[in-house]
This record gives C-alpha cells, sequence and structure tokens, in this order.
C-alpha cells in the first residue's frame, strides 16, 4: 500500500471539485492510515489534492475516539487499541467491515459540520436501500440502525475546514468482536452487519453501491486514475 501522500499531484482550480475514488485491496495499519489521511487532508486544504474518499479495512483493532471513556474498554488485551483525534467513544474495525474515509474540503460546502455528518448518514441510508435494507436514524444518537441494531457508525475531525476519518459499516464481520467494548458507548444496544441482514456481502458489490449513493448525496464526481487500487 503506498502512502496516499505519494499520490498527490497538483490540481488546476478546475479539478477540485472532483473526489477521487480510492481502494485498498490488502488490510492497512491503523496508524499508517491516519498518517496517510493527515498528508492527504493537508493537501487538499492547500488546494494540492482532490477531495478524496478512501475505501479500506484494518486488522482488528479497538479506537478511542475524543469522547472515549476507558470503563467502556471491556477487554484491553484482546487487540491493539489506538486512541484517534475522531469524534465519539470506542469502535471496533476489522475484516468484514468497510472503512470509508472521506476527506472532503467543507470550506467549499457550507462549513457545517453537522450537516456534513447528516450527509454522511443519508448517504449510508442510501446505500444499504439499494441493498434492501433498511437503515434508519436514532434520535440523539449518531450512527445508522437496522431494527434496533447499529450497522453503521460515524466518527469525523475537522483540521483546517477539511475532513478526516469518516464511516464504517458493517459487512461480515466477526460480531462477536464488539464484545470487548461497549460499541459508542450504547451500552444496549446490539450491532449488526448486512450478512445477519441476509443482505448483499460481497464487498466489490457494496462498494459499487457505496460510490453510487455517494454521487448521489454528495453531488460529485467521483474519479479513479484508471480504476487502479492503492
Amino acid at each position: 500500500m503506498t502512502a496516499l501522500s505519494a499520490q498527490i499531484e497538483v490540481l488546476s482550480p478546475s479539478h477540485r471539485r472532483a473526489v477521487e475514488w480510492l481502494k485498498s485491496d490488502c488490510p492497512v495499519a491503523y496508524p499508517e492510515a491516519v498518517a496517510a489521511m493527515e498528508d492527504r487532508t493537508a493537501a487538499i486544504a492547500r488546494h494540492e489534492a482532490p477531495e478524496c474518499v478512501w475505501l479500506l479495512e484494518h486488522l482488528p483493532v479497538y479506537t478511542a475516539g475524543t469522547s472515549a471513556d476507558f470503563a467502556e474498554l471491556l477487554a484491553p488485551t484482546r487487540f491493539p487499541v489506538f486512541k484517534t483525534g475522531r469524534g465519539g467513544r470506542f469502535t471496533y474495525h476489522g475484516p468484514g467491515q468497510r472503512v470509508a474515509y472521506v476527506m472532503l474540503d467543507l470550506s467549499a460546502r457550507g462549513r457545517d459540520v453537522k450537516a456534513f455528518v447528516a450527509s454522511l448518514e443519508d448517504w449510508l441510508i442510501a446505500a444499504l436501500a439499494q441493498l434492501g435494507v433498511e437503515g434508519e436514524r436514532h434520535p440523539g444518537q449518531i450512527g445508522i440502525f437496522v431494527q434496533g441494531a447499529k450497522i453503521a457508525s460515524i466518527g469525523v475531525r475537522v483540521r483546517r475546514w477539511v475532513s478526516l476519518h469518516g464511516v464504517s459499516l458493517n459487512v461480515d464481520p466477526e460480531l462477536e468482536h464488539f464484545s470487548g467494548i461497549v460499541p459508542c458507548g450504547l451500552k444496549d444496544v446490539p450491532v449488526t452487519s448486512l450478512a445477519a441482514q441476509g443482505a448483499e456481502t460481497d464487498m466489490d458489490a457494496v462498494d459499487v453501491v457505496l460510490r453510487a449513493a455517494f454521487g448521489e448525496i454528495f453531488g460529485a464526481t467521483t474519479l479513479s486514475a484508471n480504476d487502479r487500487t492503492r
């Protein structure tokens, strides 16, 4: 996996509204992903790279957002634990879960973080609908739920009005791995997945739906450089 910073090219202003669509076929170490995101978002802020959505998977890891309560880390030695700058509490990432890091220039999108998060929720709901799953919001909670169980999480950070981190959608992960934490601080809320809902679990097929729904919700053209993966 080549760091995103190595892919940056200086672009003319007419290309800055295009969103580059990237995918890593092999699991990416969490610290490497964060470093790559930081490099890329800095380049976006300098208008040296296009906005970007990066699809990937991680090896099993627990991450602690800025509101994390370490009393909610129930199995502290089970998987690596990383403190991270995204919003939210504890979450799990691992194989079978599609992570989408969304790096957008919010200075060109209204500088409204709440609206941005709502758009991420709209994106997930639209993608789930295309997969035959009815996603829903829960009042006072961030993320997407199916019949009372959480299927997707959202955690973002904004730096110089460019977003970092993004969303995670449970496609077919080992759901028991969530038992080592209180996911997102929701003690009595179960987690679910596309597999548990009897929906599509082929990651490539899910990616196609995510890309189509992203274009609809964010009104953006998604571009892949010769359809190559990273």
